[in-house]
């Protein structure tokens, strides 16, 4: 089924692409002076294809999920904490609410794989497990669960195209999860896992070099093929990661934006990418994580950051507030007066 869905994804529409160029070309300001914000609209154009192109209706996808791995002591916090947080995120407290109410963007907790069973309100059910097994001691997930948790981002993103959502923001929520996206980043770009490894949460310095030997001897033990995606994400990855990865394919299935948020993110897009090249064309960086790979995971997948903001915090935090460039993108695209309607000549005539 997965390839099924990969196979509907298509190149960005050219002639929407040059439509909205020219239109910028027409706006009464100097040409291309509002730099990356112009190519984000014709990016988006392409997305979508059509030049007229409406305000931005926000949804944050946050994949909360429990990793077996924690019990290795990779983390500062016990797995409770995944549970807590996803539930501040029904409650409206979490930090990315807050960021989302500033963005206007909704928030979507997506239980994905959280260990606890969670009964309240505003939560969307989706559990593939329990969390995953401890990948220190043997594979993190089944390559089916892994499959499963990227076929239920690609559906998620079709859920919110139907309720009317046109922009995607990913986010992720799950203690260990610096840890399993390390180890993905590890295995796919061929890196020594400790120059991929960071703090997380605040790990002390012995607490990051224990964490980067729990790194190297699973991808050790389990020899994951960087070749064979769902065969790295179902030995070290997380379901969060998986979750994510589907998001992103499902914006190019269904020709929305998706901003990738932090390193986490950016793994999970380096994810879907590498099983639909052509996804890539539908992503945006939103900024560049203060993790030690945060800028390793943007260059592999040859996009920059709109933002650094020395963040490292997740929950689509970041995603949410790269999400207002598009605002500010289009207002300049639909709102500024053509040359015609100021009386004077384009610039290309002037010169």
């Amino acid at each position: 089924m997965l390839q099924e869905m990969l196979q509907q994804i298509s190149p960005l529409d050219s002639a929407a692409m040059e439509a909205a160029r020219q239109h910028w070309d027409g706006i009464a300001k100097p040409l291309h002076s509002l730099g990356r914000l112009e190519d984000l609209v014709v990016q988006l154009a392409g997305i979508t294809g059509t030049a007229n192109l409406p305000p931005r209706k926000k949804a944050v996808l946050i994949f909360c999920a429990d990793n077996g791995v924690v019990a290795e002591g990779v983390t500062q916090t016990t797995q409770a904490v995944t549970a807590a947080v996803t539930r501040n995120f029904t409650k409206g407290i979490a930090s990315v609410n807050a960021l989302s109410r500033v963005c206007g963007a909704d928030v979507f907790p997506v239980d994905i794989g959280v260990a606890e069973e969670l009964h309240c309100d505003g939560i969307i059910s989706r559990k593939i497990a329990a969390g995953t097994r401890n990948f220190a001691h043997e594979p993190a997930m089944t390559r089916e669960q892994a499959e499963r948790a990227i076929l239920t981002g690609i559906a998620l993103v079709g859920e919110k195209v139907a309720a009317g959502y046109n922009l995607i923001i990913t986010g992720e929520m799950g203690i260990g999860n610096t840890t399993t996206s390390s180890a993905v980043f590890s295995v796919l770009q061929q890196l020594p896992p400790e120059q991929v490894t960071g703090r997380g949460a605040g790990l002390s310095g012995a607490g990051l070099r224990h964490k980067v030997e729990v790194i190297a001897k699973a991808i050790a033990l389990h020899q994951p093929d960087r070749n064979d995606v769902l065969d790295v994400l179902s030995k070290v990855g997380g379901l969060d990661i998986c979750g994510m990865a589907g998001a992103f394919l499902g914006g190019a299935v269904y020709h929305v934006p998706v901003l990738i948020d932090g390193f986490i993110s950016a793994v999970a897009a380096n994810c879907a990418v590498r099983l639909a090249p052509l996804c890539r064309q539908y992503l945006f960086a939103s900024h560049c994580s203060r993790e030690p790979a945060g800028k390793l995971a943007l260059e592999a997948l040859g996009l920059r950051a709109y933002l650094d903001c020395d963040m490292c915090l997740g929950e689509g935090t970041g995603g949410v507030i790269g999400a207002k460039l598009f605002d500010f993108a289009l207002a300049a695209y639909g709102e500024i007066a053509g040359f015609d309607a100021v009386g004077i000549a384009p610039y290309e005539k002037l010169q």
